[in-house]
């Protein structure tokens, strides 16, 4: 692109905006990302509808190109970063408004276990969907999800394991929380390259995601569900 083609963002209506803020996301650009916020901001926009129609509108995309194979990894990971990027600046805003929750996760690796790049991906497409997520980090023994979960008034327990030696400590989690009779105040997601979801049944994990754009997906389904019971 020539300097002459230069898309300047501010001569753009909304709906162009919006279309191009897409556009930047899915190429990662996050320094448009937070032009493009801090304009939609600036001409009066809700910093929710900014969330929900700019960024996860375009993370949405992203998501389902993972899906089907024509996005991987690391261009997953520059888009995420580029969320962050305009994250950063409504999350305070945000937090003024009372913006509805759509949820919130503690996610992390099992104990005995250091693998975090399935983790951290699923972490950031859970924001890029709208979700607070509290990342946990790795080795984490069963007081560091429960304790956590706990004070962070969590909606949904995460853990991830990419070793089969470490995959039978979900378990542990899992039974601890039913022991003391908390283990229906949680949903539990459980991941990792090893796992299937015939494990995931058989330790009693709500669901099994076989990636990120699928556990996107099971976290809304699961919320959906649980917003429902409240008000039935």
């Amino acid at each position: 692109m020539s300097d002459d083609d230069e898309i300047i963002l501010a001569d753009l209506d909304d709906e162009e905006l919006v279309a191009q803020m897409f556009d930047d996301l899915y190429d990662g650009l996050k320094e448009e990302i937070e032009e493009g916020v801090n304009i939609l901001l600036e001409r009066g926009w809700e910093p929710y509808d900014v969330l929900t129609k700019a960024l996860v509108g375009g993370m949405t995309i992203v998501g389902n190109d993972f899906r089907d194979g024509i996005l991987f990894v690391p261009e997953v990971l520059l888009a995420a970063g580029a969320m962050k990027g305009g994250m950063a600046i409504l999350k305070p805003l945000l937090a003024e408004t009372g913006a509805p929750r759509v949820g919130k996760m503690v996610i992390g690796t099992v104990k005995g276990d250091i693998h975090d790049i399935g983790k951290n991906l699923v972490g950031m497409m859970m924001e890029g969907a709208g979700f607070e997520v509290v990342d946990i980090g790795i080795n984490n023994a069963v007081d560091n999800y429960l304790d956590t979960a706990k004070a962070e008034d969590a909606d949904i327990i995460g853990m991830s394991a990419l070793l089969t030696t470490t995959m039978p400590y979900m378990k542990v989690v899992i039974d601890t929380m039913v022991a003391q009779g908390i283990r229906d105040d949680y949903i539990v997601l459980v991941g990792g390259a090893p796992l299937n979801e015939e494990f995931g049944k058989a330790i009693g994990a709500d669901a099994y995601c076989r990636d990120a754009a699928v556990a996107v997906e099971t976290a809304k389904t699961w919320m959906a569900r649980k917003h429902n019971q409240m008000s039935a």
